[in-house]
């Protein structure tokens, strides 16, 4: 079976996972809600560094 790596899969599907709206997200992570709307449909490794450092440990799970 193969599965999807954590790289592959879009901000929103990784956002949806961790039961979070854009402006949670976005709160957690101290960005606006505008820049996660942006990047919503992007996956994960295509989203520009600043903000891919500041939302990718909210999306592994490992800060809430």
């Amino acid at each position: 079976m193969f599965f999807k790596t954590f790289g592959s899969r879009t901000v929103k599907e990784l956002r949806k996972k961790q039961s979070l709206t854009a402006q949670e997200l976005a709160l957690i992570a101290k960005v606006n809600t505008s820049m996660i709307k942006k990047v919503d449909h992007f996956r994960i490794k295509d989203v520009p560094e600043p903000l891919k450092s500041r939302i990718e440990p909210v999306l592994r799970g490992r800060v809430k």
